[in-house]
C-alpha cells in the first residue's frame, strides 16, 4: 500500500496520465442478463401479502412518478431521440422505470445492467462504452459513480448529455432531494453568480476542527448541477443542487474534518484529513480511516510510481443547494444538502485537473461555515445568501 505521507517535489512539474484505450477489450459475457436478477418467490401468510401488495403498488406509482420528472423535466427527452440506460444488479428496478417513462417518448430506449463496480470512478465494461457514444441521452443509476471516468467524458465529447445517480435506491429515487423543486433549484443556483464573481480565496471552518483555506478560478465555478440537463455535452447528478469546483492544484493547506458521511456511509467517528500543498498527508479516524488508506493504496498500485502520490489530490469542493436533501449516508444526496458542504479526494480531471488516478471519493460536511474571500456565504450549517 502507498502511503499518503509522500510529498511532491517542490520543483517538480504537474504529473499527468494519458489515457488507455476506452475499448480495451472487456468480454461482452460481463452483461448480465435481466432475466436472470428476478428474485426467487418467497411463501408469505395471505394476510401479510394483501399488505405487501398494496405497498408495492404505492411503491411503483411513486417510481413511475419520479422516472417521469427524470425524463420528461430533467433531461427533457425528444421524441426519436436515442438514450440508453446503464443500471446494475442494485439499481434495475430504478433503471425499469426510467426505461418505461422513457419508451413513451422515444422508440429508441436500451436498457443494459452491467456488473456491480468495485469503486466510484471505476470504468464501465467496453461493450458500455461503445454504446454510451452511440446516445443522445445517457442515464446511469448505478451502485458505483460513473461520474469521473474516460467513458462519461467521451460520452460528453461526442455529444451526449448525461446523468449519473451513484448509490440510488428506490427510497431515494422516491422522496427526498428527488422530490426537489428543480426549476427553482436552478434559478437559486444562478443567483449565486454575482456572489461567485471575482472571489479568489475559500476559507472552511467547522466546529469539528475543519480549517482549511485554498484558492479557486472563480471562473470555474460549476453552476449546472440544478436537475436540469437538456442540452448536448451536459451532465449532472441526479437528485441535483450543488455549486462546485476544482481546487487549484497546490494551493491548499489545513485540516478537513469529515463529520457527516465519507463515501456513502454516515461516519460514527470524524474522519481527519491533514492536507498539504493540495495533496493528504494523514488521515485518522478509526476504521474508517483504514479503509481510507486501504481503498487508495490499492488505486495506487494500479498506477506508475511516479504518479502514485496523486490519488491523495484534494479534487472538488462543493456546497449544497438542495433544501430537501437529507444526510443519510448516500453522497449522492448528502452533497446536496442545503448547509452543508464536502471535499473530494482522486481524480480531478473531469474538472480540469491532472491527476487522473481511477478513483474519486467525497466526504460531508455537517454543519460547516465557507468564506468567500470576506464574503460569509454559509455559517455553522444555514446559508446566509437568499
Amino acid at each position: 500500500m502507498v502511503s499518503p505521507f509522500r510529498r511532491k517535489g517542490k520543483d517538480g512539474t504537474p504529473k499527468t496520465s494519458e489515457d488507455t484505450d476506452l475499448n480495451e477489450a472487456i468480454s461482452e459475457s460481463e452483461l448480465i442478463p435481466i432475466t436472470e436478477l428476478e428474485p426467487s418467490p418467497v411463501i408469505i401468510p395471505e394476510s401479510e401479502e394483501v399488505q405487501q401488495e398494496e405497498s408495492e403498488v404505492g411503491m411503483d406509482k411513486l417510481m413511475q412518478k419520479s422516472a417521469v420528472t427524470v425524463i420528461d423535466t430533467c433531461m427533457d427527452l425528444r421524441r426519436g431521440e436515442n438514450i440508453l440506460i446503464v443500471c446494475d444488479p442494485t439499481t434495475t428496478d430504478i433503471g425499469q422505470a426510467l426505461h418505461d417513462a422513457a419508451s413513451k417518448r422515444s422508440d429508441r430506449v436500451l436498457l443494459v445492467v452491467m456488473p456491480k463496480g468495485r469503486h466510484h470512478g471505476e470504468e464501465p465494461p467496453a461493450p458500455v462504452v461503445n454504446l454510451m457514444r452511440q446516445q443522445q441521452v445517457v442515464i446511469a443509476p448505478t451502485r458505483y459513480s460513473l461520474t469521473h471516468t474516460r467513458a462519461v467524458r467521451q460520452a460528453i465529447k461526442d455529444g451526449a448529455r448525461v446523468a449519473t445517480m451513484p448509490g440510488m435506491t428506490n427510497e431515494m429515487f422516491t422522496s427526498g432531494g428527488m422530490s426537489a423543486d428543480f426549476a427553482l433549484i436552478k434559478k437559486n443556483i444562478g443567483e449565486m453568480t454575482p456572489v461567485l464573481r471575482r472571489k479568489r480565496i475559500v476559507n472552511v471552518k467547522s466546529a469539528a476542527g475543519t480549517n482549511v483555506t485554498f484558492e479557486v478560478n472563480w471562473r470555474e465555478w460549476k453552476l449546472d448541477d440544478n436537475g436540469i440537463c437538456n442540452r448536448p455535452r451536459m451532465l449532472t447528478n441526479l437528485p441535483a443542487g450543488k455549486i462546485f469546483t476544482l481546487p487549484r492544484e497546490g494551493t491548499m493547506n489545513g485540516t478537513i474534518v469529515i463529520d457527516g458521511s465519507w463515501d456513502s456511509t454516515l461516519v460514527d467517528e470524524p474522519v481527519v484529513l491533514q492536507i498539504e500543498d493540495g495533496l493528504v498527508v494523514d488521515v485518522k479516524g478509526g476504521t474508517a480511516a483504514a479503509q481510507i488508506r486501504q481503498a487508495f493504496g490499492e488505486a495506487a498500485k494500479r498506477l506508475r510510481n511516479k504518479e502514485q502520490e496523486n490519488v491523495w489530490t484534494v479534487a472538488e469542493f462543493g456546497f449544497g443547494m438542495n433544501p430537501q436533501a437529507r444526510l443519510i449516508g448516500s453522497v449522492l444526496e448528502d452533497e446536496k444538502r442545503l448547509g452543508t458542504a464536502y471535499f473530494s479526494i482522486g481524480d480531478n480531471t473531469t474538472l480540469g485537473g491532472t491527476a487522473a488516478v481511477g478513483i474519486h471519493v467525497s466526504g460531508v460536511m455537517n454543519s460547516p461555515s465557507i468564506w468567500l474571500d470576506e464574503t460569509v456565504l454559509v455559517e455553522e450549517g444555514q446559508f446566509l445568501l437568499k
